[in-house]
């Protein structure tokens, strides 16, 4: 009988020279974690609310990230979300955040697969993607910190300033006399884009907006529309044949986020490029949209897709597909991944979260311009403190 222990190779010592495990550097010695809740000046409606599957956006909850190594050096990392899911966020971060104490922060890949290992229980997608991202986040913001670089340039930046526009004044809780006065006041700030929520029950209601924002801009500034995926196949079929005469920059969230065929048809069919991804919770999610050719402007979301680990294996895949790239919301963190994207993207401007950080965006001649302080460039504000509702600090 063959004695299988016989031909079994015996393990080997390690090389001289070589650790046996991770080679550190240095150790996370803190990991801070808090859950906070920004409220919005006024309650903010797009289609979702309008269709009656979602109720006025009144605020945002975050999930805050403060990371320290026993060498002193810190990062700042976040994440959000609307309506529902902060203090799940923050409950999952807290049970999977201990995992961190005594590694080296320079392996953030790897910390990424640990921690997503940890809470594999509830997948690798939604709420437990989101919450590593504010962990995610602040270990990039450590590093290029550490290097003593803005994160544009630790990823290796393309440009100096990336092309912004403006969605935070063009929500269908705006009258169009409010949209004309925000659509003045984002140009004269230098802005060099405008979007406006479309999506309502009535589609030529949508049309009269558009043609009433295009009358006003009078070519100033590209138009972009988002539909947050209230349109079936027909409906925006039809009114992507309507408005192809406006030359728009392009269509954003026609159809239901998970429709990858369906907006490889619209990409098909219709000469305004079509944009979409910001719901998805996932890299994986991603790669559907991108191996189906269903978008011209990929926009994926950082916090939501579970950080800039992930967020950098969508960019990789869609610079291959030659995709421009438009991320959503969160422009302190976008900012410089899109910076580092090869093909020109956008990058979208929401004045929002103003109250949270201490720094200002510079924004000059339509381009939003990456900050030269060392990694995000972001620090938290006396506010952002006061409406911090939860917090816990493992290790030190």
């Amino acid at each position: 009988m063959l004695d299988i222990s016989q031909r079994l190779i015996p393990a080997q010592p390690p090389k001289a020279g070589f650790a046996a495990g991770p080679a550190t550097q240095d150790a996370i010695k803190t990991v801070k974690l808090s859950l906070a809740y920004l409220p919005l000046a006024r309650p903010i409606s797009d289609a979702k609310v309008l269709t009656g599957r979602q109720k006025p956006l009144t605020e945002v909850a975050f999930l805050f990230c403060e990371i320290e190594t026993e060498s002193g050096h810190s990062g700042l990392g976040f994440s959000y979300s609307k309506r529902a899911g902060g203090r799940a966020l923050y409950a999952h971060a807290c049970e999977i955040a201990d995992n961190l104490l005594g590694e080296d922060p320079n392996d953030i890949a790897r910390l990424w697969d640990k921690l997503c290992w940890a809470g594999a229980s509830v997948g690798r997608s939604g709420v437990a993607t989101q919450a590593i991202a504010a962990i995610d986040i602040c270990l990039w913001d450590l590093k290029a910190k550490r290097a003593g670089l803005p994160l544009a340039k630790l990823l290796g930046a393309y440009r100096d300033g990336v092309a912004c526009y403006n969605t935070s004044g063009g929500f269908l809780s705006s009258s169009i006399d409010e949209i004309k006065a925000a659509i003045d006041k984002s140009l004269d700030a230098g802005i060099g884009g405008i979007k406006i929520k479309v999506g309502q029950p009535d589609p030529m209601e949508d049309l009269r907006r558009i043609d009433a924002v295009t009358q006003h801009l009078n070519g100033r500034a590209p138009l972009m529309v988002d539909a947050n995926q209230q349109w079936d196949r027909v409906t925006a079929l039809r009114f992507g044949r309507l408005v192809e005469p406006l030359n728009l920059e392009w269509i954003e969230e026609p159809l239901d986020a998970y429709d990858a065929e369906g907006h490889a048809l619209l990409a098909r069919e219709l000469a305004t490029p079509i944009a979409t991804g910001e719901m998805l919770a996932s890299s994986d999610e991603h790669m559907a949209l991108i191996r189906a050719d269903a978008v011209d402007f990929i926009q994926p979301d950082a916090p939501r897709v579970g950080g800039i680990t992930q967020f950098l294996k969508i960019c990789a895949q869609a610079e291959v597909k030659r995709m421009r790239l438009a991320p959503h919301f969160a422009m302190e963190i976008h900012l410089h991944l899109a910076a580092a994207y090869p093909h020109e993207p956008w990058v979208e401007h929401f004045d929002w979260l103003a109250p949270l950080f201490n720094e200002e965006l510079e924004i000059r001649d339509g381009r939003m311009i990456v900050p030269a302080r060392p990694g995000l460039g972001c620090s938290l504000t006396g506010k952002a403190r006061d409406w911090t509702v939860e917090t816990m600090t493992f290790g030190g």
